[in-house]
């Protein structure tokens, strides 16, 4: 008869090996005189191949374009997410997954052992420290579901030069932590990940893939437990209450970790009168401008729209809000292409450029089924300029933020319609950074440095400096002076390891919105 193995496969799957065994033979230990036939034999040394390759680390160097123990990249300019002026003509050496020295190619002495890369022409960045990078995408449906793209995420942002990512949520939190651990080991591609628990999510959620709590002793729980875990980060949403908020941010606060929040039945400066550490979105969710807001509620988004739209940004109480962040040190994550993508029309230049919504690279990695979805979306999207004038003002909002002094993070946010895909949703954030009337340099900076500052991880990663990470980004041209060169990118370092970017996107064609 035909026997089947069940053997642990990829993420979470099992693969069935079939073999021809014979029912009713005795098989004794290795202390017994009766043999094996040799049939069976033949099948357990079959299975237990399979069990040692499962277990190997899989053929990464098909993507690594160098990783040699000593790398000089020579001629380069280096932009080094501190915000300063670039540095033109420079060597950065890389060994043993840190960053030696940089210096003037001029000057610069090379180890005798170097692999030396000639980059003139090309521009080195630190990677990108993402800050809203979820590992799931939206599968449409009413309600809406959500899905992990435990394959091609990973890929991507590493691929398009994000090498740090907080998921800011999560809908698999097992698998964000599974990926994370493989990711670490070795054993898949992908960025260092600090994984953020389940939604901190209240009565009344828009989707069943959340748990919603049902009080303060259940939003202790949910933080323990996941803390437990190995979640690093908390994410309040929606619906969420005021004292499930407070007790929230106190159980987190204890255990040395943080919590933000997308919010709306709780505006901007009760959140932080509560301990939030952290904003989503900025200015686009925030409720407490909505005349009559009712206490612990979430107000109708038109609504909140309205409010925001009759907002003046100078006035008492926006500039109140501004003030009361930045005294309590929340932060705020920026996550423009979402917005953008959502509602802003196509037009030629500016916010919903036809290049930018219609990239042809974005739409070649999504699968048939999430391209049709997202170009439906697109084509319903309204073509007047209400929309572009409140995303303006969001703008303006963190610009104003920034200048009174607050910390202002990026991440891409790859739900809304579809149309955000990981990693490139993470350079489109910088371009929109620049629109929003950030220098290249400075939005170049809030995706890096503050990031890893926010993560209190400045002192490794977020910026090139020697005896920091290796982890940092090669794109031909000049983003300082040509933001959208930022989209070049060829080679992405990961502790101290090139991999080739466009290896890394063409493995996953047609897999976003399938795994």
């Amino acid at each position: 008869m035909r026997c089947f193995f069940l053997l642990p496969f990829e993420a979470g799957s099992l693969l069935l090996l079939p073999c021809f065994c014979k029912v009713g033979i005795p098989i004794k230990d290795h202390h017994m005189k009766t043999k094996l036939p040799k049939f069976l034999l033949f099948c357990f040394a079959i299975v237990g191949f399979a069990i040692a390759s499962f277990g190997q680390a899989p053929d990464r160097q098909q993507f690594i374009r160098t990783d040699a123990p000593v790398i000089a990249l020579s001629h380069v300019r280096v932009i080094d997410g501190t915000g300063v002026a670039p540095q033109d003509d420079q060597t950065i050496v890389i060994s043993g997954g840190k960053i030696q020295s940089v210096e003037s190619s001029a000057t610069a002495k090379l180890p005798a052992n170097a692999q030396t890369l000639d980059l003139q022409g090309y521009t080195v960045l630190p990677g990108i420290v993402g800050m809203h990078n979820h590992m799931f995408f939206p599968m449409g449906g009413s309600p809406p579901m959500y899905s992990n793209m435990g394959s091609s995420f990973p890929r991507l942002y590493l691929a398009l030069g994000v090498t740090t990512i907080r998921t800011t949520g999560s809908v698999a939190p097992y698998t964000d932590l599974e990926i994370k651990r493989l990711i670490d080991a070795g054993r898949m591609i992908g960025p260092k990940m600090y994984v953020t628990a389940p939604y901190l999510e209240g009565r009344g959620s828009f989707t069943p893939v959340m748990h919603e709590l049902t009080g303060p002793d259940d939003a202790r729980r949910m933080v323990n437990y996941w803390a437990d875990q190995g979640a690093t980060s908390f994410k309040a949403y929606m619906n969420i209450t005021r004292d499930e908020l407070r007790a929230a941010v106190e159980e987190a606060h204890k255990r040395g970790l943080k919590v933000t929040g997308h919010l709306c039945s709780i505006g901007f400066k009760e959140a932080a009168e509560l301990g939030i550490d952290n904003l989503e979105h900025g200015l686009m969710v925030d409720s407490e401008f909505v005349p009559n807001k009712q206490t612990d509620q979430c107000p109708p988004g038109a609504a909140v729209s309205a409010s925001l739209r009759q907002l003046d940004l100078n006035g008492t109480a926006a500039q109140e809000t501004i003030r009361t962040l930045v005294a309590k040190n929340v932060a705020i994550t920026s996550t423009l292409p979402v917005f953008e993508a959502g509602g802003a029309p196509l037009t030629q230049t500016g916010i919903g450029a036809a290049t930018a919504l219609l990239n042809q690279r974005v739409l070649n990695v999504m699968s048939t089924d999430a391209r049709v979805r997202y170009l439906q979306a697109r084509a319903r999207v309204s073509s007047e300029s209400n929309y572009v004038a409140l995303l303006r003002k969001v703008m303006d909002f963190e610009r104003a933020f920034v200048k009174a002094g607050g910390l202002l993070i990026a991440g891409p946010d790859p739900t809304g319609n579809g149309g955000i895909v990981a990693g490139f949703g993470d350079l489109r954030e910088i371009e929109l950074l620049v629109e929003a009337g950030f220098t290249p340099l400075e939005a170049i900076k809030i995706a890096s440095f503050n990031g890893a500052k926010f993560l209190g991880e400045d002192t490794r990663i977020g910026s090139i400096a020697p005896g920091k990470q290796a982890d940092l980004m090669v794109v031909k041209g000049n983003p300082a002076a040509n933001i959208n060169d930022i989209e070049k990118v060829e080679i992405v370092f990961k502790d101290g390891v090139g991999y080739d970017s466009e290896k890394l996107i063409q493995s996953v064609q047609g897999l976003v919105g399938i795994r």
